[in-house]
């Protein structure tokens, strides 16, 4: 029986996906009546918020060390030009033919971490390229590919990112443990710098751990959990962190940019570190 919703088409061509003559025919491109904008145009302000921050600073090559802090942008500061920091992440692996921010060597990494990340693709995908704007919202592009070709069949390199952001994170970690000492490189002391760099800290291993490719590595392809106890508790483990991958993924963004605005304003002069002991 006609009910009336019923595609009709003539066309030898009809178009594929969520146009496709076998969905309803509704006029209405959605029946959704809250504000489904608002979410996909947030996501995009913060992170092109983040974009136009960490490209100014990472491009600034200046202001990223005061001593004991090193920005997370900088570290590990693997060119020659670095600044000096005592102690610090100083690997000048590059020589002195390279004359541009050190700091363009190894953000390639963390960021590429991020970029390829489940939850972030799902955000720009939906933020940027409207793919789809929001759920139950069909979006505009006449094709859908998903990951299937180039550029995007990239995305499957993110496992081999994971590798590299646990390897930052290590050195993240011992530039928050060089954060205890004063100016002069004396231990014992800790710094207002040095909370907001344990911040960061716990929130990239949290950001870290709660990835996708870290909860299929401890506790993938296994067969029976019950011989591999060990591993078991940590999948465990990595799944509690996996269900807050969203928020860390947020919280660990912004904490990163916090540390290293922080080291820019200590290091620019604009305010001594305040100390607590």
């Amino acid at each position: 029986m006609a009910t009336g919703t019923e595609p009709t088409t003539t066309d030898p061509h009809p178009p594929g996906g969520v146009r496709s003559v076998t969905r309803a025919a509704i006029a209405a491109p959605h029946l959704r009546t809250d504000r489904w904008w608002l979410a996909p145009a947030t996501t995009a302000a913060g992170l092109l918020a983040f974009i136009v921050y960490s490209t100014w600073r990472a491009f600034a090559n200046a202001d990223y060390y005061a001593a004991p802090y090193v920005s997370p942008f900088y570290s590990p500061c693997l060119a020659e030009n670095c600044e000096p920091m005592k102690a610090g992440p100083n690997w000048e692996i590059f020589g002195s033919w390279w004359g541009i921010s050190p700091a363009i060597i190894i953000l390639i990494f963390p960021l590429g971490f991020r970029l390829t990340c489940y939850y972030y693709r799902k955000a720009y995908y939906r933020g940027f390229w409207a793919s789809p704007p929001a759920c139950a919202v069909a979006e505009p592009h006449k094709k859908y590919t998903g990951e299937t070709r180039f550029p995007l069949v990239l995305q499957n390199i993110h496992r081999y990112f994971f590798y590299a952001a646990i390897l930052v994170a290590g050195i993240l970690t011992y530039d928050t443990v060089l954060a205890f000492r004063d100016e002069n490189y004396e231990w014992g002391h800790m710094g207002l710098g040095t909370l907001v760099f344990l911040v960061n800290i716990v929130l990239i291993w949290a950001y870290t751990i709660s990835c996708h490719s870290c909860r299929h590595i401890v506790g993938g392809k296994l067969k029976h959990f019950s011989k591999h106890p060990v591993r078991y508790r940590m999948w465990q483990w990595a799944g509690k962190f996996n269900a807050r991958h969203m928020l860390l993924a947020w919280t660990s963004l912004v904490s990163v940019a916090l540390a290293d605005f922080y080291v820019y304003l200590v290091a620019s002069g604009v305010f001594d570190d305040p100390r607590f002991f």
